[in-house]
């Protein structure tokens, strides 16, 4: 095990070199530039503003300089719209926002999925299970920009349990987690039903209630943990989207996040902060996908990893 997580971790190298080629390329290629105004500025400024942040270098050599900063002084380099900050500054600032956002979003989605899940498959074609499904359906076609305002004007405006914006009380965490965790819990409450179902009618199942063993020991012990196996497959990607930010949940509630920063930096073509942001969500989808290949030999003890 532990060899296998060393070489995953040493091939993070070469797959966030990849990303960062393409990213930087496509950041590059799109037409525009973080100088380009309603009014356009005066042809010394922009060759002035180029020079001072390398852009008037080769392609290939803003790329080794970026990369440079990264490795030798772990430095994302600088913000084009505000030359007093750096992307390093936006993390520190920022990052732990979305960080504690996107937490509480996947604790409620694995706290709400998982045992609704469990519940419908297990009472298959009853009341519950359509509950089950009616909500797993209602997570997934109501979006987060139609889901924030409809909590805002339920909890907060009509009755006044919640405010309505801000950051930093466990109150105002609520409403964001929720909306921004509610299709996650939906996708992985359809997964777990749909797992569920295919486990308990496996023939190690049937054995174990043969022996007698009580129906909550045969769910819990035998069930559970083989039908959690897909669950855990996507929680990789959705911890990584959700840990980084969103862009509508941060807006709606005005969360100081990570997610405004990201979108404000393509359309300014500010080209270290999209690269910057998106080299931090590969890494996070990176680890998450190496925690989800652990995970899955604690579940099943007939993976082994060499």
């Amino acid at each position: 095990m532990l060899r296998y997580v060393v070489r995953q971790l040493l091939w993070m190298i070469p797959v966030l070199f990849v990303i960062s080629i393409i990213t930087f390329a496509l950041a590059h290629a799109v037409p525009g530039g973080p100088f380009d105004r309603e009014k356009a500025l005066p042809p010394e400024i922009i060759a002035n503003l180029e020079k001072f942040y390398g852009l008037d270098k080769p392609i290939w050599r803003q790329y080794t300089d970026y990369i440079g900063g990264i490795i030798t002084r772990f430095d994302f380099g600088p913000v084009m719209s505000s030359r007093s900050r750096r992307v390093n500054d936006i993390f520190a600032a920022h990052l732990p926002v979305s960080a504690q956002l996107g937490l509480v979003s996947l604790l409620i989605a694995v706290g709400i999925g998982v045992p609704l899940g469990i519940i419908a498959a297990l009472k298959q074609n009853s009341f519950w299970d359509y509950l089950g499904i009616a909500v797993a359906i209602f997570g997934v076609s109501v979006p987060n920009i139609v889901l924030g305002p409809l909590l805002i004007v339920i909890f907060a405006l009509t009755l006044d349990l919640l405010p309505v914006a801000g950051w930093g009380t466990p109150a105002r965490m609520i409403m964001p987690a929720l909306a921004l965790g509610t299709s996650g819990a939906a996708r992985i409450a359809r997964l777990t039903r749909a797992s569920m179902l295919q486990v308990v009618r496996e023939d190690y199942i049937r054995t174990a209630r043969a022996k007698g063993l009580s129906e909550r020991v045969v769910m819990v012990r035998h069930a559970l943990k083989n039908a959690f196996i897909p669950v855990a497959t996507i929680l990789g990607p959705l911890f990584a989207y959700l840990v980084t930010g969103s862009f509508v949940v941060e807006q709606i509630f005005a969360i100081p996040g990570m997610g405004k920063y990201f979108v404000t930096s393509v359309t300014n073509r500010d080209y270290p902060v999209v690269m910057g942001t998106i080299l931090l969500y590969a890494f996070f989808l990176v680890l998450a996908n190496l925690a989800v290949d652990i995970t899955y030999a604690f579940l099943d003890p007939r993976i082994r990893y060499t």
